[in-house]
């Protein structure tokens, strides 16, 4: 057990701590420090990044350790293939919960990244020195240290454990507050992220560019490729005076402080001092430890080693597995669930990557995505925003301009003051999209092998950005397509999702919207018990599906989803579940609720060249019991279940449908169901709003004449009849968007039937219906309701045009305006060719 942290002290209490800020004066061509060699650093920031670099070509350590899961250690070489392109993660789950993993990402630009690269650069030793992730992943509770991230329902995993928790300090924070800084994020840029390696800002280097925002020789080739970036010749001591500062300022913090709140940090800490002493033994003084700058002070505290052995004995255990996966620049984003995330991924990698001028650069690329969208962005845009960016550095006593000056003047300048199209840069530049790659020599469980390897055969390669994709099941390749991202879904792996409505309404078409996210590659691995490949496994995942599946809807639902992703050797099973599911549910709403999966399901016979002979028989006979059973079923209810069952009625409607029209017809089924929708349009016990639905279905197909319609509404909208019920046949025959505004304009005799009706309500009783009328007649189209009040507004016309008479019952048919017909006429003899009618021969 740890002892409990120290109270955090009052404000009028704050820690004296080292202002980091003020550059040490360090002798020219000093000696580097004796070993071992601390290097405290802020996870993913490129400051950070750049003064690691520089401190190991000046220090040349024997050997490098690195904050993260020894188990990694025999997976590092591969972070120096060339197919290996950043930002990437290390993944580790237990073998027998994957579900239960931790990430530790890695950027370009992250210190550990840099260190790892630079160590395989030049041939020396590195490890990983971090409490093992068999004990971290064994920790239940998500506590400080644990090293443990939500499960897969929960939000997406974070980076490490230590920063999945939000700690009650920010030594970031607290230094930003003692150097009189408002905002964390701005001291860090000034003191850190727009330091050059030689110790000063980048103003102190002139009009050379080489010093501004990070984008000095120190950075050099270090982007992506591990270049060293930093002279061998570098001086030493000043290489090493910024990571003496701030661990000088984290010991002041950690002594107030204690451990902040993280009091699994002191387990953490005792297994990384036992592995800096084990280096010291192998490699004597020559060790440089990169790790987060809060844990410096107790790595160079004096314990003993039986002190930190104590601290571990007892951890739980479990077997665990790593490997490389890609990551995103999303991913590292603060606002994506990232605890140890930083806010700009984009912007910060850039200020990494560049040599010189980052805000020229930076504006640049700006100015690139805005053209890209169309929007009209000039030379002379850049450099004024360049000039505004810079006088605002100025203005806000700031040594160069940052990401919020910069961001200002894009937005004066660029957009024209509107955060419409700033949104756009933050999205793609600020915070980026870009997507990592791993080679594949990187371990990996047999099922994401073969994920991987189906990929590049049907091309179609993971990305971040989410983007569509159309496909054309008649064509082989984006059949298969179409049933791989079924089968991942089924899979719970989300790759893809559906889009509805687009790219046609024929069944061979499909469109999908795809985004692949880091924490898939866990659902990948989630998913291997299942088989190892994609078929194997999504097959045995369907099979105990239908098994386990209790509602006949499930199973209805997915038996489509089995026809959808290709998958013949598990619909036996589901089909037998099905079948023993459908015998012994007698509620016709349950029955009502399967039969348009297994419709719907039999559309993919012909385009998928799938054998749906035993789907067709059990539909066939869910719809013989659901014509049987509805008409029963109808009376008696309530407002709430007249409605969902009038929903159901629809959509077995169209069920039967297709059925009728499928490969597998079953004869007479569709006149059967006419006989059921007669006798419900025509039974006075049936809820008002399923009889208007009924006459309304049978009138759309044509088996119901105009006449009896008119008769059925005439009924129902009869004076006897309560104005509550006859308003819900009016919404079930006209409501919705079927088309009932529509009906009401072209049959003026149905028309004249509801104004009567409404005339008629009595004063009292009108507002007990109003909400129904509201709720019918506002879900036309504007246009559609303009219409319908013009003809209500102009009531029987007088001037009905000659043959309309009889027709229009009420005089609402739209009779023939003389004098806007006069007006009309010229221009259409113009338009077609015709002479103009002499005069007096109208009339």
């Amino acid at each position: 057990m740890t002892s409990p942290a120290p109270a955090r002290p009052a404000a009028s209490a704050r820690p004296t701590v080292p202002d980091v800020s003020a550059r040490p004066a360090v002798p020219a061509a000093s000696a580097p420090p004796a070993g071992p060699w601390l290097l405290g650093v802020r996870h993913h920031g490129p400051g950070s990044a750049r003064a690691v670099l520089a401190a190991l070509a000046a220090a040349r350590p024997a050997v490098v350790l690195i904050e993260g899961p020894p188990e990694a250690d025999a997976l590092l070489p591969l972070a120096a293939d060339p197919a290996m392109r950043p930002p990437v993660a290390l993944l580790a789950h237990a073998v027998d919960d994957p579900g239960r993993a931790s990430f530790w990402p890695m950027a370009a630009f992250s210190p550990e990244w840099v260190a790892l690269r630079w160590a395989l650069d030049h041939g020396v030793p590195v490890r990983f020195i971090d409490l093992p992730a068999a004990h971290s992943l064994a920790i239940e509770a998500p506590a400080p240290g644990a090293g443990k991230t939500p499960r897969a329902e929960e939000e997406p995993p974070g980076e490490r454990a230590e920063d999945e928790v939000t700690p009650a300090v920010d030594p970031i924070r607290v230094l930003a507050e003692t150097a009189g800084y408002d905002d964390p994020e701005r001291w860090w840029e000034d003191v850190v992220e727009h330091r050059s390696p030689g110790g000063t800002t980048g103003t102190d280097s002139g009009d050379s560019g080489t010093g501004t925002g990070g984008g000095s020789g120190a950075t050099g080739a270090a982007g992506g490729d591990g270049g060293t970036g930093a002279s061998d010749e570098c001086d030493p001591g000043a290489s090493l005076a910024p990571f003496a500062a701030l661990a000088e300022a984290m010991g002041a913090l950690r002594e107030a402080y204690g451990d902040g709140d993280r009091p699994r940090d002191a387990v953490r800490e005792a297994y990384m001092r036992i592995q800096l002493r084990t280096a010291r033994k192998e490699f004597g003084d020559a060790v440089a430890v990169v790790c987060g700058a809060w844990h410096v002070p107790a790595l160079a505290a004096r314990t003993t080693l039986a002190a930190d052995r104590a601290l571990l004995k007892g951890l739980p255990k479990v077997k665990a597995e790593l490997t490389w996966v890609p990551w995103t620049h999303r991913r590292l984003a603060r606002h994506s669930g990232y605890g140890a995330g930083i806010d700009a991924p984009g912007w910060y990698g850039h200020l990494f990557d560049v040599p010189d001028r980052p805000i020229e650069r930076w504006m640049t690329k700006v100015a690139g995505l805005l053209r890209a969208e169309d929007r009209s962005v000039s030379t002379a845009h850049v450099i004024e925003a360049v000039r505004l960016a810079e006088t605002l550095a100025a203005l806000r006593g700031r040594p160069l301009a940052g990401l919020g000056e910069t961001t200002d003047a894009v937005r004066a300048v660029m957009c024209e003051g509107s955060d419409v199209p700033l949104a756009l840069v933050q999205d793609r530049l600020i915070v980026g999209e870009s997507l990592g790659e791993v080679p594949d020599s990187a371990p990996a469980v047999p099922l994401q092998r073969d994920l991987t390897r189906t990929q590049r055969t049907l091309r179609l390669k993971p990305e971040a950005a989410e983007r569509e994709l159309g496909l054309d099941l008649r064509k082989d390749t984006d059949a298969a397509r179409s049933r791989l991202l079924h089968r991942l879904r089924l899979l719970d792996v989300r790759w893809g999702e559906p889009v509805e409505g687009r790219s046609g309404t024929g069944t061979f078409r499909e469109s999908w919207r795809l985004s692949w996210q880091p924490e898939l590659s866990v659902r990948v691995a989630e998913a291997g018990m299942w088989g190892t490949t994609v078929l194997t496994a999504a097959t045995a995942k369907a099979e105990s599906l239908a098994r386990e599946a209790a509602a006949l809807a499930g199973i209805t639902a997915l038996a489509e989803r089995c026809l959808l992703a290709g998958l013949p050797d598990a619909l036996p099973a589901v089909m037998r579940a099905l079948a023993d599911r459908a015998a012994v549910d007698a509620d016709v709403g349950h029955l009502a609720d399967a039969l348009p999966a297994l419709a719907r399901a039999l559309r993919y016979g012909d385009v998928r060249s799938t054998d749906t002979a035993a789907l067709a028989e059990v539909a066939a006979g869910l719809a013989e019991r659901i014509c049987v059973g509805l008409p029963p079923a109808c009376t008696g209810l309530d407002a709430d279940g007249a409605e969902a069952l009038r929903r159901q009625v629809e959509a077995v409607h169209g069920a039967i449908g297709l059925l009728d029209s499928g490969p597998a017809r079953a004869e007479g089924l569709r006149d059967r169901w006419d006989a059921v929708l007669h006798k419900l349009a025509a039974r006075d016990t049936v809820a008002g709003v399923i009889r208007g639905r009924a006459a309304r279905l049978l009138l759309d197909e044509g088996r119901l004449a105009e006449d009896e319609a008119a008769r059925l509404m005439g009924l129902a909208l009869s004076p006897g009849t309560p104005p509550a019920d006859a308003a819900a046949w009016i919404e079930g025959f006209a409501g919705g968007a079927s088309g009932g505004g529509m009906l009401l304009v072209h049959d003026e005799r149905l028309l004249t039937l509801v104004d009567a009706w409404l005339a008629g309500i009595p004063a009292d009783r009108f507002t007990d219906v109003l909400p129904l009328l509201r709720r019918t007649f506002s879900a036309y189209e504007p246009a559609v309701r303009r219409t319908l009040g013009e003809l209500v507004r102009r009531g029987p016309a007088a001037g009905a045009a000659r043959g309309d008479a009889g027709r229009s019952a009420g005089g609402f048919g739209p009779g023939l305006d003389r004098g806007r017909a006069d007006a009309v006429e010229p221009v259409l003899r113009l338009l077609l060719g015709r002479p103009p009618e002499p005069a007096g021969a109208a009339g």
